[in-house]
Parts: structure tokens; C-alpha cells; sequence
């Protein structure tokens, strides 16, 4: 997509008051895939950008040497050799404190994985693993797998794109087999968290400490399943999987379920019947949790003031978001933010602030 990549040295588009930067992917030119592979270096300075910033494309990293502490979000874990991780188009992170940082990227954009829709699924699953220690078979497979992307992308000799689609296919099935359940690999040691937005739930995943859900939220009006109406579960999933890819977004952080389902072409019935079959949960939840997580990540991340937070997440009274706040988290945006914020708290020009 035109809007995710850029000619090589096009500065990153002016962030909005309060937000982090936007980085897109640089490619060869106009006709060149949406995909970029190599080391740290190779890559370039902004691999290892030690303040908040975002993506438009994913970003695989696979960790051979050094130390520090990776920050995605509102997680941040210890860094070692023999570790992957994956970050999503538009999730805030940053590496801290590095100390002779290297390892082999993979960059890529949704529309790269048109082969392999179901990647997306994948992706998400692993990004909520934190950070994936490997044992030294898998550390061993995982950068082969790495070497051989970044050398496909090097040489681009005859029929590379193709290699590299089946490349990434083979490392993100790979991968994502490390974290399922029994597999015994995956996370670094530490609280769980609520998914993010544009993540897929996983049933039975203890929320993030201050974060339940509170009891008796009933789903948005209009959200009812139709009767009668049996979803056919390939189609449910797709369906629920649109539906987290459009949660994701910014701009939708004020919608209603029923504009959600105006947008999917679908009726909030049956949004609502295949997210809950997908997720076992309601669309309803899912939008109030998005909410909650992009204030949090603003309040973490920014300065802006709470009434600017509460705008941004489409809440115009101040009161009622502090209350909302409350009741979804435990404590208002003012205690939050003090126990949450990061080193490099302020990211909006002082010039901007209200």
C-alpha cells in the first residue's frame, strides 16, 4: 500500500500533537515488494531508535548479541541473545539502555502476506509473547531462516519475491508452533497483560493487573446475534479477524458496534455472532478494551493532558472518561500515568501542549 512505504531517505510524516512518530518501510522503488531484511546495521540507525516511535509494517527481529530492555507498549522485558520477537503495525516501542545490540530484521507490510492471509493470526499470537526465548536448536533454525531472508533480499536474483513470501511463511508457522499450548517456550517470566488492540483474545488469558474487565458491561445496543442464523466458521473467522485488523485503527476508537458492522458490510447480529464464536467474547468488550488500551499507551507515552487523552480515545467529557478509566482499570488516568510512564515520557513539542 502507497501509504506504508516510501523511497529511500523520505523523512517520517510530522506526528500529530501527543503522538510518537510514524516510520514507514523504505523499498528499492515503485515496483519493488513491501519487504526489507538484514542486520541492525544494514537496516539502518532507526533499528535501534531508543525513543517511542511507531510502525506501518511489521517488524520480525531476531536478537544474536547484546543487551538492554525492549519496550513494546505498556510491556518492556530483558534482551538477550537467542531471542525473537514481533511488533505490529502501530504498536509504540523503543529499545532502552542497549548495549551492543545486533541481530537479523525482518520488515514487511500486511499486503505482503496476500499469499498467506492467515499469517496475520500468527503474527499477533506471537506478538504477545514478550519477547521469545529459544532454545539452542530453535535459536539455530530460527537464523538460517533469518540469514536466508536477508540474502534473498540482498542478491533479488530471479523469482526472490516469491522466495521470500515462502521464507517468512515457513519462519512465522515455525515460530508460532514454539508458543502453542504444551510447547514449553514463549514467555519471560512476568505479569500477563490485556490484548491489544487489533490482537487476537485468547481465551482464558488473565488480564493485566488493575485491568478486568468490569463486571456486568453489557455489549453496545443493537448487538444481539440474529436468530436463526448459523455462521459458517471459515467465513466467522475472517470476519472476526476484519474486525480486530479495523479495531486497530485510531480513528475507530469512538465507533459503535453497528458502525463497525456498516464498515464490514455485515449487521451487528452477525458481527456479533462471529467475533463471540472467534473470541468468545462480544465486539461490545472488545471496542471498550481498545479504548482502554489506546489511553493508556497515550498516558504512558505522552504528556498530553488527560482531557487531550480522553478526546483522542473519542470521549469529550473529561469526567465521564476519568470515570470510564476508573471503572475498566482500577485507578484514574492520573494514578495510571504515574506508575506507568516511561523514561522518555514527553514526545509532544512543548509548543503544542494545552
Amino acid at each position: 500500500m502507497r501509504s506504508t512505504t516510501v523511497p529511500p531517505g523520505t523523512p517520517c510524516l510530522a506526528p500529530r500533537a501527543g503522538e510518537p512518530p510514524l516510520h514507514r518501510l523504505e523499498t528499492a522503488g515503485p515496483h519493488a515488494p513491501p519487504f526489507a531484511a538484514g542486520s541492525f546495521d544494514e537496516v539502518g540507525p532507526l533499528s535501534r531508535a531508543d525513543r517511542p516511535h511507531r510502525h506501518t509494517f511489521y517488524e520480525i527481529v531476531h536478537i544474536t548479541a547484546g543487551s538492554g530492555t525492549h519496550v513494546v507498549d505498556l510491556a518492556r522485558w530483558p534482551v538477550r541473545p537467542g531471542q525473537l520477537a514481533v511488533i505490529l503495525p502501530g504498536q509504540i516501542h523503543c529499545w532502552e539502555d542497549q548495549r551492543g545490540l545486533d541481530g537479523t530484521l525482518a520488515l514487511f507490510t500486511e499486503d505482503f502476506l496476500v499469499d498467506h492471509p492467515e499469517d496475520h493470526r500468527l503474527l499477533r499470537r506471537l506478538a504477545r509473547t514478550r519477547g521469545l526465548d529459544l532454545d539452542a536448536e530453535d535459536d539455530l533454525r530460527t537464523g538460517r531462516l533469518m540469514a536466508e531472508l536477508a540474502a534473498e533480499h540482498r542478491q533479488r536474483t530471479a523469482g526472490y519475491e516469491t522466495v521470500l513470501r515462502a521464507l517468512l511463511h515457513v519462519l512465522v508457522v515455525r515460530t508460532a508452533r514454539l508458543t502453542a499450548p504444551g510447547a514449553g517456550l514463549g514467555k519471560v517470566p512476568g505479569p500477563h497483560r490485556a490484548p491489544a488492540p487489533g490482537e487476537e483474545p485468547v481465551l482464558g488469558e488473565a488480564s493485566a493487573p488493575g485491568t478486568a474487565p468490569a463486571s456486568g458491561t453489557a455489549p453496545a445496543s443493537g448487538t444481539a446475534p440474529a436468530s436463526g442464523t448459523a455462521a459458517v466458521p471459515g467465513e466467522t473467522s475472517a470476519l472476526a479477524e476484519a474486525f480486530a485488523r479495523l479495531t486497530a485503527r485510531p480513528e475507530t476508537a469512538a465507533w459503535s458496534v453497528r458502525e463497525c458492522a456498516e464498515r464490514l458490510g455485515v449487521t451487528a447480529g452477525h458481527l456479533t455472532q462471529a467475533v463471540r464464536a472467534a473470541t468468545g467474547r462480544s465486539p461490545g468488550r472488545l471496542l471498550i478494551e481498545a479504548r482502554v488500551y489506546r489511553a493508556q499507551r497515550l498516558l504512558a507515552h505522552t504528556d498530553l493532558p488527560v482531557r487531550r487523552v480522553a478526546a483522542r480515545v473519542g470521549i469529550t467529557d473529561p469526567a465521564y472518561f476519568c470515570r470510564f478509566f476508573r471503572r475498566e482499570t482500577g485507578s484514574s488516568p492520573g494514578d495510571w500515568r504515574k506508575h506507568h510512564s516511561r523514561r522518555h515520557q514527553s514526545i509532544e513539542a512543548p509548543e503544542t501542549r494545552a
